[in-house]
């Protein structure tokens, strides 16, 4: 293997474990935290409801400029990481030479899920995320749900490209 061949193999694989690092801590470290130290459930009874639902919608709103603040500045660093992967991705592609029909299906089926991972990032950045800034306080529960939901489904898209790479590298897999 040339120096080419193992820069390109070393950054490709060291950006896909740090962006997948990252969204799973984020999701499964951060944001629970800033849940748990910001607001939760009161578990009061239900004379006390309606209280319960401002101080649900106070507790939402501390927990959002929480993440608000942690969110700041992040988008352009993965916007950095994703083009890393594609352009070391296509390196690769383009370096592979006489490569087998499951090896090509496996690079196929990662490109597609890391296109489907790009795209839910897009929509997190520049769609979604603009919408969680105007939102008022009582929509923000459903939004985090929501973006909850598209991180996890994010996380599984980068995690299984993430494993067809490796499978890929390993000629008995493919």
């Amino acid at each position: 293997m040339d120096a080419l061949s193992t820069t390109m193999i070393l950054l490709h694989a060291g950006v896909s474990a740090l962006w997948l690092g990252s969204m799973a801590y984020s999701l499964f470290v951060v944001a629970p935290k800033l849940t748990r130290m910001l607001g939760g459930s009161s578990g009061r009874t239900d004379e006390r409801q309606e209280a319960d639902d401002a101080q649900e919608a106070e507790d939402a709103q501390r927990v959002e400029d929480a993440q608000r603040v942690l969110a700041h500045g992040n988008r352009w660093p993965v916007v950095g990481l994703v083009g890393v992967l594609w352009a070391t991705g296509l390196v690769l592609v383009l370096l592979a030479g006489d490569r087998s029909t499951g090896w090509w299906l496996l690079v196929a089926a990662k490109a597609v899920l890391l296109a489907a991972a790009t795209a839910l990032f897009w929509w997190v950045s520049w769609r979604g995320w603009p919408r969680r800034v105007f939102a008022l306080p009582t929509e923000l529960p459903a939004l985090a749900r929501r973006f909850r939901r598209v991180a996890v489904l994010m996380l599984g898209l980068v995690a299984a490209a993430y494993t067809l790479g490796i499978l890929a590298a390993h000629p008995g897999a493919a």
